[in-house]
């Protein structure tokens, strides 16, 4: 039995609370604008949002001590492997203060192969996106618009969200 169909299971039943067992971000009725703190890739390269403006990104903020960030991360990277390219980008954030060689070391760790490792300054980070716990995943559409949040892990490669994502990436900018 896979682990989502046991969550789901155990929902039914009361056992696991909302969030474990909600398989698909909440969606906002209405696109919302977004502030884009500065962030720095594995290159050393400075970014923002509007650096991937054109593609749907799942920004997902995170830190290597996070218990929840650990044990999704490995769904983020599936899902990175099976959907990412020119029109979709996984782009995980860590707001580590250890800074990239921490991020790395982790990645090497648990095996993460398909994710590249981006850093930016914990406290921008949790202002500009209004985080309030961790980890926070956005949904952020072609033009650089909000779609959608979920504060809490997820299965990221669970065909229902992969679903949900691709609705994203089908609509087109007007």
């Amino acid at each position: 039995m896979k682990r989502r169909d046991l969550l789901a299971g155990m929902a039914a039943l009361g056992v696991v609370g909302p969030v474990q067992a909600r398989p698909l971000m909440p969606l906002h009725d209405k696109p919302r604008q977004m502030l884009s703190p500065p962030f720095v890739d594995g290159k050393g390269r400075d970014l923002t949002l509007a650096d991937f403006r054109g593609r749907v990104v799942l920004l997902n903020i995170w830190a290597t001590w996070c218990v929840p960030c650990r044990e999704e991360m490995p769904t983020l990277d599936a899902l990175q492997e099976k959907m990412g390219g020119g029109d979709f980008h996984v782009l995980p954030l860590s707001i580590d203060r250890a800074g990239m060689e921490i991020v790395r070391r982790f990645y090497d760790e648990i095996g993460i192969r398909h994710l590249d490792t981006y850093l930016a300054e914990d406290i921008r980070v949790m202002a500009a996106f209004a985080v309030v716990g961790l980890p926070t995943t956005i949904l952020i559409d072609r033009d650089g618009f909000e779609r959608g949040r979920l504060v809490g892990p997820a299965e990221w490669d669970s065909p229902a969200v992969m679903a949900q994502i691709q609705t994203i990436i089908n609509e087109r900018s007007e």
